[in-house]
């Protein structure tokens, strides 16, 4: 499934353009901003193109068939979505330090819907598990999947929002009125 999205990301003319080098052991890749179904499809594709095996968190409503074993194989971990926020962030950070590699995609935003505010989840998880966030991002405007260069969480909610907003402020959503910037907040 993964190669027949790569296929499809390089038809539709889409580039790569990426500061990450090597192999990460560990991280968060933040995938943002997401306001379309297709951001799962061509974030997937990119992550295949630049050889990186990322899982990813995605509500366990989707595990149903016939979307169960494509979504295992391609990464996917099924979230409860009424569990407690604290049990999710410390389950995974936990997750973290079972593996001696683990990287793991996040969409920020939790919905395609505008938000005013990003889930902090990554945020807490990152700094848990002593990991970089890798900032993603599909520009829609430019054709173009990126990853960033990696980012050391300091603890210092305002700071790192604000890193967070340079890095996302010159990226187009494929609906654009739904990405809003002044979201990145961790308060």
């Amino acid at each position: 499934m993964l190669r027949l999205f790569a296929w499809w990301f390089k038809l539709k003319g889409w580039k790569i353009k990426t500061s990450f080098s090597g192999k990460a052991d560990k991280g968060v890749i933040i995938a943002a901003p997401h306001t379309s179904n297709w951001d799962f499809v061509y974030s997937l594709a990119a992550l295949r193109i630049v050889g990186i095996n990322a899982h990813y968190l995605i509500k366990k409503e989707w595990f149903k068939w016939p979307l169960t074993g494509i979504l295992h194989k391609s990464g996917g971990i099924p979230v409860e979505r009424k569990k407690t926020y604290n049990k999710l962030v410390e389950s995974i950070i936990d997750m973290f330090r079972q593996k001696d590699e683990l990287i793991l995609m996040i969409a920020t935003e939790g919905t395609r819907k505008r938000v005013e505010k990003w889930k902090k989840g990554f945020y807490y998880i990152a700094l848990g598990a002593n990991v970089p966030v890798y900032p993603a991002y599909l520009d829609y405007k430019k054709k173009e999947a990126g990853i960033g260069a990696p980012i050391w969480l300091t603890g210092d909610k305002e700071k790192d929002a604000k890193v967070l907003r340079d890095f996302y402020s010159d990226k187009t959503a494929k609906f654009p009125e739904d990405f809003n910037l002044d979201a990145i907040r961790f308060d």
